[in-house]
């Protein structure tokens, strides 16, 4: 490659503001996150309205930000890259029309990305030798996929959540026990204070689907054990339920991911999104990974939650390939992987 290639990436798509800049597609220069959970606590969960709204008072300060601490100017930027989709219409919106005025005003090449995919393009940015073809587990709040990266840009489901995502699972339970939200971090640190095998909650097997997910079965058993306790009046150890409820959801995951590993006949595994930062999924993983001689790949817990540094490294990608948008570049809340923009 003759020329550095610098991408201005734009994510918008929950409840964090974010713009980055990065270098062919490996090297952040900058990764600025306005993070909105403090503002949705008060909720219980993120609402999508405020979430819209905060957004667009924040999207240009934190571009200028990003752009002031790679110490770049637009005129040095080859391509702006955006999340379109996956997520929420209204915070989506918000991104995608700032990266369209950005690519109109400085006459840039407007680069679509698909939300899961800079999840997993995570990976890319602290681990410089990792290069498809590898597996990928996506854990996260909205999705549990279980990704067979074939190439850059080329990916196929082979396992997927039928019910909740894992995330989603984390949150109803962390609720259910008086954690509040955000329920995946917390349910993380309470449970290292737990007995993992103090209760035992049933682990989904899809019969005819043996990669795919359920852990709304998990989440309805928690629930049936507190109510069952409080009409007996038991009281309740929360840390053994943190720990025990996370220890069902994580085995299963592993277990399926080892699964596909052998299926696909792959030796690299890597992690992605927003519950890949929980601790015991990756200890887990890695020790799974490490009994079969597997690589295995995660990223630091910050690029694991939503930023903009993972949609550049996709973005990069992307626009290496070709793939470009037109200003009629729409936000699409429930694109799947792999879908044309």
């Amino acid at each position: 490659m003759d020329k550095d290639v610098l991408i201005l990436a734009i994510e918008s798509s929950c409840d964090e503001t974010a713009a980055a800049v990065v270098k062919n597609g490996r090297d952040v220069l900058s990764n600025i996150i306005y993070s909105q959970i403090e503002l949705h606590k008060l909720y219980g969960g993120v609402v999508p309205e405020i979430a819209s709204r905060k957004h667009i008072e924040k999207i240009n300060p934190v571009i200028t930000a990003a752009l002031d601490e790679a110490n770049v100017t637009l005129e040095d930027i080859d391509a702006i890259a955006v999340t379109y989709g996956p997520g929420l219409v209204g915070a989506l919106l918000v991104g995608v029309a700032e990266a369209k005025a950005i690519s109109y005003a400085a006459n840039k090449p407007l680069v679509p990305v698909h939300h899961i995919e800079g999840h997993i393009s995570a990976n890319y940015i602290e681990n410089k030798d990792l290069e498809p073809p590898f597996l990928c587990m996506v854990v996260s709040g909205g999705h549990t996929h279980l990704v067979l990266v074939k190439d850059y840009g080329q990916y196929e489901i082979v396992g997927r959540t039928h019910d909740d995502a894992a995330g989603e699972a984390f949150d109803k339970v962390a609720r259910a026990i008086g954690l509040g939200y955000p329920g995946g971090p917390k349910v993380d640190k309470l449970a290292k204070e737990g007995n993992s095998d103090a209760i035992t909650f049933p682990k989904a097997h899809i019969q005819g689907a043996p990669l795919d997910f359920s852990f709304s079965g998990v989440k309805s058993a928690v629930l049936n054990y507190l109510n069952e306790c409080h009409m007996k009046n038991i009281e309740v150890n929360r840390a053994d339920v943190a720990a025990s409820f996370q220890k069902a959801i994580v085995d299963v995951i592993v277990e399926h991911t080892m699964k596909a590993a052998k299926e696909y006949h792959i030796k690299k595994v890597a992690l992605a999104g927003g519950v890949a930062s929980n601790s015991a999924l990756r200890g887990a993983m890695e020790e799974a990974c490490s009994r079969r001689n597997i690589q295995f790949y995660r990223p630091s817990p910050l690029l694991c939650t939503d930023n903009a540094a993972m949609i550049g490294a996709a973005g990069y990608y992307d626009y290496m390939n070709g793939k470009r948008a037109g200003l009629d570049l729409n936000a699409v809340p429930n694109l799947k992987i792999g879908e044309k923009a």
